[in-house]
């Protein structure tokens, strides 16, 4: 997750509003807990189990809130209190010493508590998400051997990035002054400095107001060195000769992980203040936040908005959290969608209870803003990142082969609707089982995922890419006419073949054929267009290979 950056005044300015809510929301509940109180001390059996239960629930409710909207106390007395009347209704203890302390105590806390939240206090600053500048990431090289930056810059421009090498710590040091790059790729040992790069790297981290990805490069491959570059938070480790084509692949997640698409929260709640204040929270950080109210829309809610994370309230009427939560677990779509209990409950065995039937994790409130995010934050990326796994190609992250070709047809009919043609490439590597027999499956692997991770750079994020199978790719291309999609695979075919790989010491390069295929050609049927597209590869192909044909 980015580091946090300052919160909205249009953030703050809810908040405070939220919190105000909150201040005139207890002025009004605790006259009504002791008007509760008068009625517990002069009714009958039946009407004092009926208020006792009652009071139990308010209060439950308001140990939950109180401490999220800065009223701390407030809520610490209110679950003392809350867990006082279940024990009274656990033993039936509605005639003795219990219960007279419970009302006295009661008493007390009512008229305690409504100075108190006559204070309104300014809630907590949330952490936010800071948003990328730009699409093009930059990357600064520290290497003093001149022949391997300039190859590693060379190679990473042709994936897409702005990257710069730099000999000297003191050239390195002048570049960061005038702009930050997006990640750091140093080099262990630097010649004739008088310091290691992973104790230069270290230093500059420190100094920095956000840490930089950083990936390490080396000659060394001992568990000292690699325990170093651990502790100054190096996201990669490579010996030379370095594969840059795994190089760009690590950088790549680096990047995906931090500036992937904003994560889906559903919160379902039925208290509509603390429900407010959370999704102020959680969008304050780059989340997509829906809230719902009434359980019984969850089946709209889960299709609709497809959360990758679900925080329930355990204690809500007519349907429990637990409850919810295994109608959730029936749908075998929504298996893998974490779900996160809020509850002001702090009985441990009650707790697992809940988790053992239809739950992830258990969140008792109150709970500051910057646990809240976190806690969500790390569900949802490991959600994500198994959604993905399961989900696409575990080789190159690219659609599998049925959902690829099923984006061809979304496209086709968007383009019919739209008027705007689209365009389908499919592309092939040349000889590539010469690449496995020459250098083995793991070079081979290697080469098919340099070209996943090039499409990746070089195309739109309209863009639908898909590995066809073994070593051939599909994309798809909407608002691209034909002509624009022959010059645009063309450019990444020479790209391709600028790319040196390295296997046992031995480098070596390798080319690709594409071949195109266009609405504009009057095809009104997926298949159809599929199959043009596989004629012009062929075409490709027999036309002596490394070329781009269109039909």
């Amino acid at each position: 997750m980015a580091e946090p950056s300052p919160p909205s005044s249009e953030l703050q300015r809810q908040l405070q509003l939220l919190s105000e809510k909150f201040a005139a929301r207890l002025a009004q509940e605790l006259p009504e807990l002791a008007n509760k109180v008068q009625l517990l001390q002069a009714g009958d059996h039946e009407t004092q189990l009926l208020q006792l239960r009652s009071l139990r629930d308010q209060l439950h409710k308001l140990a939950g809130a109180a401490g999220t909207f800065g009223f701390a106390s407030i809520g610490q007395r209110a679950r003392e209190l809350e867990q006082q009347a279940s024990h009274c209704l656990e033993n039936l203890r509605l005639k003795d010493q219990g219960l007279q302390a419970f009302i006295q105590q009661l008493q007390q806390f009512t008229a305690q508590s409504l100075p108190s939240a006559a204070q309104r206090p300014t809630p907590a600053r949330p952490r936010t998400a800071q948003k990328a500048e730009t699409d093009v990431q930059r990357i600064y090289i520290l290497e003093d051997e001149a022949s391997i930056g300039e190859n590693m810059r060379l190679t990473l421009s042709n994936f897409g990035y702005h990257a710069e090498h730099f000999s000297r710590i003191d050239d390195f040091d002048a570049a960061l002054q005038r702009r930050l790059p997006d990640a750091l790729i140093i080099d262990v040992n630097l010649g004739d400095s008088a310091q290691t790069g992973l104790a230069y790297a270290a230093a500059l981290q420190q100094r920095l107001e956000h840490p930089l990805p950083l990936l390490v490069i080396t000659t060394q491959d001992d568990f000292a060195t690699h325990l170093q570059a651990v502790r100054i938070g190096a996201m990669g480790y490579f010996t030379k000769p370095v594969d840059i084509p795994q190089l760009e692949n690590r950088l790549e997640r680096c990047f995906a992980q931090q500036q992937g698409e904003p994560y889906r929260v559903l919160i379902v709640d039925d208290d509509h203040d603390l429900a407010s204040r959370y999704s102020l929270i959680l969008r304050g950080a780059n989340m997509l936040v829906e809230v719902l109210e009434k359980p019984s829309g969850i089946f709209a809610a889960m299709s609709r908005f497809n959360p990758e994370v679900v925080l329930l309230d355990v204690n809500m009427p007519d349907c429990t959290g637990p409850e919810l939560a295994q109608i959730i677990r029936f749908n075998d779509d929504w298996l893998r969608v974490p779900i996160i209990y809020l509850s002001a409950e702090t009985d441990i065995t009650r707790q697992m209870n809940a988790l053992i039937k239809a739950g992830d994790d258990f969140v008792s409130k109150p709970i500051a803003d910057n646990a809240l995010i976190s806690t969500v934050f790390s569900r949802a990326q490991r959600a994500r990142l198994l959604s993905i796994a399961l989900s696409r190609d575990s080789l190159t992250g690219l659609l599998k082969h049925a959902d690829i070709k099923e984006q061809v047809g979304i496209e086709l009919e968007r383009a019919q609707r739209s008027g705007k043609p689209a365009s389908v490439a499919m592309l092939d590597i040349d000889f590539f089982k010469k690449v496995n027999d020459s250098y083995g499956h793991v070079a081979g692997d290697n080469v098919i995922r340099a070209l996943a991770n090039l499409l990746r750079q070089r195309l739109r994020r309209v863009d639908s890419l898909g590995r066809y199978g073994g070593e051939e790719f599909l994309v798809v291309l909407p608002d691209c006419p034909a002509e624009q999609a022959l010059r645009i695979l063309d450019e990444i075919r020479q790209r391709f073949a600028a790319l040196h790989f390295i296997a046992d010491g031995t480098q070596f390069s390798v080319t690709l054929s594409a071949g195109i295929a266009s609405t504009e050609q009057g095809v009104n049927d997926a298949g159809e267009l599929l199959e043009r597209a596989d004629r012009a590869l062929y075409a490709a192909k027999h036309g002596g290979r490394n070329q781009v044909r269109q039909t």
